[in-house]
């Protein structure tokens, strides 16, 4: 197999200190676990809290399921970070619309986290090519697949637990992490 450049990923939320670095650690971690080098996975915020880290509680989160909290450094979402992403996971639809006002040309690789969840199991990748040009096709199908099967906010927002109770941190992990894990496990079938 010919050496390729990763498929990158971004994951964006608000303050990029929650939603997107949880979802950014834990899937890289996921990835490298099978496929190391394949996958770059980066996030940013529409209105970031710029060089903070990992909020403490969702730090906790992030390493308890697998991934690394450490060395974290949120930062502001720009035209210049959308740029060359082969894949944008914003962590709610208004996430996913502030992405389109900075870049329309990624429409077609832009979805919510918990959509592309939602969809990718109804689409079949092809084993026999690398990662990054099986993750493109799986996109433009899933793309098509959006119409056919639309969502309200309820399915396709992950809550934002920043500065709230616990209950409201352990309903934006019940929203994400499997919304990770469906990612993760379509990826896995094909190794």
């Amino acid at each position: 197999m010919t050496e390729t450049a990763p498929f990158r990923i971004l994951t964006v939320c608000t303050g990029n200190i929650c939603r997107s670095p949880m979802a950014e650690r834990l899937l890289q971690a996921g990835f490298d676990s099978v496929a190391p080098g394949e996958f770059e996975v980066r996030s940013a915020g529409t209105g970031a809290l710029v060089g903070h880290a990992i909020e403490p509680h969702v730090a906790g989160f992030v390493n308890v399921f697998g991934g690394d909290a450490s060395g974290f450094v949120s930062r502001q979402l720009t035209p210049e970070i959308l740029q060359g992403q082969d894949l944008v996971l914003a962590l709610t639809r208004d996430h996913r619309s502030k992405v389109m006002e900075l870049a329309p040309g990624l429409l077609r690789r832009t979805f919510t986290l918990r959509e592309l969840a939602r969809l990718l199991p109804d689409v079949d990748g092809n084993a026999e090519v690398p990662a990054a040009e099986r993750w493109r096709e799986a996109l433009s199908r899933a793309l098509r697949l959006r119409s056919a099967h639309p969502a309200g906010p309820g399915e396709d927002d992950v809550v934002d637990p920043y500065r709230r109770d616990d209950a409201v941190y352990q309903q934006m992990v019940r929203e994400l992490t499997p919304a990770v894990k469906e990612l993760l496990a379509w990826e896995y079938q094909y190794r």
